[in-house]
């Protein structure tokens, strides 16, 4: 349900993985990744969990990541393959990507990313996928220090953009993150499907 006036929105922010993008490093990646490379997925997973947070907001490297919780002993396939297949778990999601491209080229309203990532995976799909095309600026959890659901990424993004909550959209397809954004005050909408936030969108007084 739809409950603000799009005349009133002055920016949009949005999530990129499950929204534009698949995610960049999810579970089902990193199970693809088990059976694809013969590891021990449930341990990796268990060292995934405790490094990640660390990971996403860029307090430590790809590399070191991976030594932490792959590299902690020798494998038959080296940190650069396993890299590679890292970087390509990443494809467009049906639709949104080209819509929304086409779509900021007829609006005059700025749209920024607003989303959890590492580092190099931010940078890699910034550039592969062209997504200067679609935002003005991003806010990812690896350059500002913290990340979604925590108030601050939220707060930051408001006091940049020098915005009340109330003019902002934003759009994420985890129900958890839309709470957060809500609890800032910010117009916060669950992205299901690509027609639903198409239709969003477009019936924004741009």
């Amino acid at each position: 349900m739809v409950d603000f006036e799009g005349s009133k929105i002055r920016v949009v922010f949005m999530d990129i993985g499950g929204v534009l993008l698949t995610n960049g490093w999810g579970h089902e990646s990193r199970q693809k990744a088990a059976k694809v490379f013969g590891f021990d997925y449930e341990e990796m997973d268990i060292l995934h969990h405790f490094i990640y947070n660390v990971f996403e907001i860029g307090s430590i490297s790809l590399d070191e990541y991976l030594d932490t919780v792959l590299f902690n002993q020798s494998h038959d396939f080296t940190k650069d393959d396993f890299k590679q297949f890292m970087y390509e778990q990443s494809v467009e999601l049906p639709e949104m990507l080209s819509w929304v491209k086409s779509w900021k080229k007829q609006t005059s309203l700025p749209i920024f990313a607003l989303n959890n990532e590492s580092m190099e995976l931010n940078d890699y799909r910034i550039e592969k996928f062209k997504l200067h095309d679609v935002f003005n600026g991003f806010f990812s959890s690896c350059y500002l220090g913290f990340r979604k659901p925590d108030p601050r990424i939220y707060q930051t993004a408001l006091e940049i953009t020098r915005l009340n909550p109330k003019e902002c959209l934003y759009f994420d397809d985890r129900p958890m993150l839309v709470d957060a954004a809500k609890k800032q005050g910010i117009h916060a909408i669950l992205h299901e499907d690509f027609e639903n936030t198409k239709q969003i969108l477009e019936n924004l007084k741009t």
